[in-house]
């Protein structure tokens, strides 16, 4: 029968550590091109799978390019990648147990063979380690496409897309098939764009300006320069000097904190605005000279001015400070989670000059949670952050913010401690150099931008370097994964997901929209009371 399985396609002529090189018949792959097998039928195209023996076990290799050999029409030369090893089975020929890597290379002269959609079921079966099924492998229609949750948690994630690929509801899928399987899990998601909330109704605790209630207190003293410090150069450092001292007279004026005996300025400890107002005046009193008031009075404005807003009334409302530490971690982190093990953090509604001091202060308390939770039974958590490259900038972005400094910190050091980073963005490139290389697992749906696509090849290893070169070319739904949630490179078509679980980020239809007419001055209206109140 012409095209059987048993066929070869091609020879070696190459080796080489990582890439090697066979040539493929034109007129053997014609023969497969009409296969009822999709995976066999795409045989030689450039992202398929061909396989080798070398003594008792199959090698598969991923072909990354193609290239006709000096003018001959059937011959076709292939660069390829090594992915792994499987067994032979000595009867059929058939492949099983495939593993990673490579430990013996075939030699110039070995016959090459199509790939089968049964080899690739046992390239991509899952074993025994606990398991998300998030889409099917391209190109076949029902090989499904598992992540192992514990190697993608554990050292860490990054998903990535250009605007418009779908990259939202991924998300949203993904954390839905961990909440899935980790009904008592913990996870915290900043939103930047209040996406989310709809998506995870049931099952999961929304926060947001409303009801966040996040304590002011909890702030370190760098994150403290960040809201209450107006000036920089000298000045600045002059201002620190006075807020400094003046903090940690406020914070041991309470009752917990003249019980600590060597209370830090950094301490999470409570104390009121009044009292921190009250000791810069009393210190400003003792200057001689009017000049010498001018940092003072810089101080006291300010902070008068965050009480007295009430955009700032989600941090730093009310006059009676309790001790509500625990009851914060308690609800932020899910613990326990009552079967929400998700809380979606919308910061959308927060004023945008403390955006970053709000995901400074949550990413901070996650990672400094854990730090001091060593002793105890574990409780990992993770850490997901959407738009990613608004809070880690390289360095030419870069706005020395605390909040970079800490994403950064959980990236290079989280996974000893228990906590993992799910990294969101569309432009890599603009992420903090070493951040993407510490995600040890890459999620890349469509990159439009060459410089992204560049950044991406450079993290990633270097047997999927051939699966990169189709991510422009990928559709809406589709990524390339690697690295340890997957046992060898894979190309995946998302599953759907129901309409009551995706986010609110659909793009709005021009077309129909522009065609609605009526009421457009209660819109105004309605819209002008919100924008002046600012609230919702």
């Amino acid at each position: 029968m012409p095209g059987a399985a048993g066929d070869a396609i091609g020879v070696v002529i190459e080796i080489a550590g990582s890439s090697s090189q066979v040539v493929l018949d034109a007129r053997a792959l014609d023969l497969f091109a009409d296969s009822p097998d999709p995976v066999v039928a795409g045989a030689g195209s450039v992202g398929s799978q061909i396989k080798m023996r070398v003594g008792g076990t199959w090698l598969i290799a991923n072909i990354r390019s193609l290239r006709m050999v000096d003018g001959h029409t059937d011959r076709i030369a292939a660069q390829v990648d090594f992915l792994g090893e499987g067994d032979e089975e000595k009867l059929t020929g058939k492949l099983y147990k495939f593993r990673r890597g490579v430990t013996r290379y075939p030699v110039p002269g070995t016959q090459v063979f199509p790939v089968s959609t049964a080899d690739l079921k046992q390239v991509y079966a899952a074993d025994d380690r606990a398991f998300i099924e998030i889409g099917t492998v391209y190109p076949t229609r029902d090989i499904r496409a598992s992540l192992y949750i514990d190697a993608m948690l554990g050292k860490h994630f990054a998903l990535l897309g250009s605007t418009g690929t779908g990259k939202s509801t991924s998300a949203a899928l993904i954390l839905h098939r961990i909440c899935e399987l980790a009904p008592q899990g913990h996870i915290v998601m900043v939103d930047p764009h209040g996406e989310y909330a709809a998506a995870f109704k049931t099952n999961g605790a929304i926060f947001d300006v409303s009801n966040l209630q996040m304590p002011y207190w909890l702030m370190n003293f760098e994150e403290h320069c960040e809201v209450f410090l107006t000036t920089s150069g000298s000045e600045r450092q002059i201002d620190g000097d006075i807020l400094a001292k003046c903090l940690l007279m406020a914070r041991a004026k309470g009752r917990l904190g003249q019980e600590i005996t060597k209370l830090t300025v950094d301490a999470p400890i409570p104390y009121l605005l009044s009292d921190l107002t009250n000791l810069i005046s009393l210190e400003m009193g003792k200057m001689d000279r009017a000049g010498d008031t001018a940092p003072y009075l810089r101080l006291k404005t300010k902070i008068d001015e965050i009480k007295a807003d009430p955009r700032y009334g989600f941090m730093f409302s009310g006059m009676l400070v309790a001790d509500t530490m625990a009851n914060f971690i308690e609800r932020i982190f899910r613990l326990p989670g009552g079967g929400k093990p998700i809380s979606i953090i919308d910061v959308s509604g927060v004023p945008s000059d403390i955006t970053s001091v709000v995901v400074a202060v949550l990413s901070r308390m996650v990672f400094d949670f854990a730090i001091w939770s060593r002793n105890e039974p574990q409780r990992p958590i993770l850490l997901v952050c959407e738009e990613a490259h608004r809070y880690i900038p390289n360095e030419r972005n870069a706005d020395s913010s605390s909040v970079g400094r800490i994403l950064s910190r959980i990236a290079k050091e989280g996974r000893k401690y228990g906590v993992s980073l799910g990294l969101i963005t569309q432009r890599p490139s603009d992420l903090a150099e070493g951040v993407l290389s510490q995600c040890g697992t890459i999620i890349s749906m469509r990159l439009n931008n060459d410089r992204d696509q560049a950044f991406v090849r450079a993290a990633m290893p270097e047997g999927a370097r051939g699966f990169l070169d189709s991510i422009p070319a990928l559709r809406n739904r589709e990524c390339i994964i690697c690295g340890e949630g997957v046992a060898i490179p894979i190309r995946v078509s998302f599953d759907g997901l129901e309409e009551s679980k995706r986010p609110a980020s659909d793009d709005p239809l021009f077309s129909d929209l522009w065609r609605e007419v009526g009421s457009e001055d209660q819109i105004i209206a309605r819209t002008i009371k919100r924008w002046r109140s600012q609230g919702r």
